[in-house]
């Protein structure tokens, strides 16, 4: 799998490419995040979001599908104690209805072949008045997107769509979520976080 040949070296791509996307996404996702909150964030990756949300939750459960990926959380994010690193698949979560205040699922729609069939998935385990929190990358110049995505798919990527700010937009829309909250992290790759209150 892709992810898990990448893992050991996400954080230094990333970072290289898209530093201040990548730092600063994670604290605009914390900055919905209360204090007493039971989270789970979904596609966690190597934890760059997660240690942000973990700084402000009460609990968070922290899952991915790719093994690698986990054992690179389980590294940057050894140092917290209210966090659980867990497997998970995005499609269907082997979690109650309604048992967590947010759900946040970063940096994944664009992966997925049913994305609609994901948000349905997290807003089921989200509680009544809970937030789902969504960031995905989104084009802003054409020319240094698709090069950026062409890079990833040499190596292996498989992306299913790519957004701009109207097509992430309009993808919510026909999914039935007509009151979204967005606010895009600027840089070289922006990040719009897309947020839903159930």
């Amino acid at each position: 799998m892709f992810w898990d040949k990448v893992s050991f070296i996400y954080d230094f791509v990333e970072t290289v490419y898209n530093k201040d996307v990548y730092n600063n996404t994670g604290k605009m996702v914390a900055s919905y995040i209360e204090c007493t909150d039971v989270v789970l964030e979904c596609a966690c990756g190597t934890g760059a979001i997660s240690k942000h949300i973990a700084t402000k939750c009460n609990r968070l459960t922290a899952t991915d599908y790719a093994n690698g990926m986990l054992r690179q959380a389980r590294k940057n994010l050894k140092g917290f104690h209210n966090i659980s690193i867990e497997q998970a698949n995005l499609m269907s979560l082997e979690y109650e209805d309604e048992s967590f205040d947010k759900v946040v699922a970063g940096n994944v729609i664009h992966l997925l072949q049913e994305p609609d069939k994901a948000l349905k998935e997290l807003e089921r385990v989200v509680k009544s008045g809970g937030k789902i929190i969504i960031p995905t990358y989104i084009n802003r110049e054409k020319k240094n997107s698709l090069v950026a995505a062409k890079v990833f798919e040499l190596f292996g990527a498989d992306f299913k769509r790519q957004f701009d700010m109207n097509s992430y937009r309009k993808f919510f829309e026909r999914n039935g979520y007509l009151d979204v909250d967005y606010t895009v992290v600027e840089g070289k790759m922006p990040c719009c976080i897309a947020v839903i209150t159930k």
